[in-house]
């Protein structure tokens, strides 16, 4: 499955200087840019410069990072041209310029790509507009209207500033943001892009998939350094993959889509609900993984069940016999719906 994590970046130059460092990076392998460093730093400016003058609260958006993990079969590819064709790919589908880095994680478990990208274009040309009368600024560079907010007896107060008639008040080197990378769907459809990139350099048994939120399949979570749940998440990735395998099978042998977001819903979704319920709103980790093991277990059934059968019996007894089909595999496994299961193995037979 496509791991991307799609963030905002408050420092783009700072940010920069880290992902391309190799005394900050242990595991550096190639650093690719579409501009110049200055680039980023006069967009750093006119980003900040902009906010200001907008008046809003909270932090300025100076650039937005992708962070893409690659599967470990493309180790085996040249770093510099590996990097070269996601940036220039990438760069080819939405017109932004971009730096990225490719590295491994201290462990060399995690193979991936940060790439950082401007949510504006260059103008060919700076716009600048030019005083009329003299202009003056408070301390935040916000304009105020007249000379007598800023200043006493013909003085600028502390920390206002004047720009004089005919100088440069405002100028711009770059286009207004694109707000396509603001809509909720960029994220899901950079996933699928960034797939396909990558399922053209593989293998089909190695090629990846991208799972849509409304879907029977489970994502997993990339584990942040120093997570105290590092344990609970590495249990909690492999069920996963145990539960997107059996979905798999099921699906390929006729399963209709439908039964199987239904048999999800029934045996994570509702579950799992139901516990940050009980637990005041809180969600515990260990009880999501108990969750979990049951339901791979009873999946496992469903398809152990079936396992001899046509396609058309697969797709009757996951459609309208859905709910005697997974009654009848909790009976066999000897589990109740709503029976703990810490000591349930996920690979159990029948008894």
């Amino acid at each position: 499955m496509t791991f991307i994590q799609h963030g905002k970046l408050t420092n783009v130059v700072g940010r920069i200087r880290y992902i391309s460092d190799e005394k900050k990076q242990e595991n550096l392998y190639a650093v690719y840019e579409t501009v110049p460093r200055k680039y980023w730093r006069d967009l750093a400016k006119e980003n900040q410069s902009d906010f200001r003058r907008s008046g809003t609260s909270g932090n300025c958006i100076e650039a937005r990072e992708l962070i893409i993990a690659l599967p470990k079969e493309m180790t085996r590819y040249d770093p510099d041209e590996l990097l070269r064709y996601f940036v220039e790919s990438y760069r080819k589908e939405y017109g932004t310029e971009c730096i990225a880095a490719l590295h491994h994680n201290k462990r060399k478990t995690n193979y991936h790509i940060h790439l950082i990208y401007s949510e504006r274009q260059q103008l060919e040309e700076p716009v600048r507009k030019i005083a009329t009368r003299n202009m003056y600024y408070d301390p935040e560079g916000r304009h105020v209207r007249t000379k007598k907010e800023a200043t006493v007896d013909g003085k600028l107060l502390p920390g206002y500033s004047m720009i004089s008639k005919g100088e440069v008040y405002e100028e711009h080197l770059f286009d207004k943001k694109n707000p396509l990378f603001k809509q909720k769907t960029f994220t899901e459809d950079v996933k699928v892009f960034f797939t396909d990139l990558m399922n053209r350099q593989l293998s089909e048994p190695n090629q990846m998939q991208v799972f849509p939120k409304n879907s029977p399949f489970l994502p997993t979570k990339k584990i942040g350094k120093n997570n105290p749940n590092a344990g609970f998440i590495e249990e909690t990735n492999r069920l996963k993959d145990e539960w997107n395998k059996k979905m798999w099978t099921a699906y390929r042998n006729g399963a209709p889509k439908e039964s199987l977001i239904t048999v999800k819903k029934e045996l994570i979704s509702k579950p799992a609900a139901e516990s940050i319920r009980e637990a005041g709103g809180k969600s515990n980790p260990g009880k999501y993984n108990s969750i979990l093991v049951r339901a791979v277990a009873i999946v496992a059934e469903m398809c152990r069940l079936l396992s001899r059968q046509g396609r058309e019996t697969w797709a009757e007894a996951w459609g309208d016999s859905l709910e005697k089909l997974m009654q009848y595999a909790i009976e066999r496994i000897g589990l109740r719906i709503n029976d703990p299961v810490k000591e349930l193995r996920t690979d159990r037979g029948a008894r």
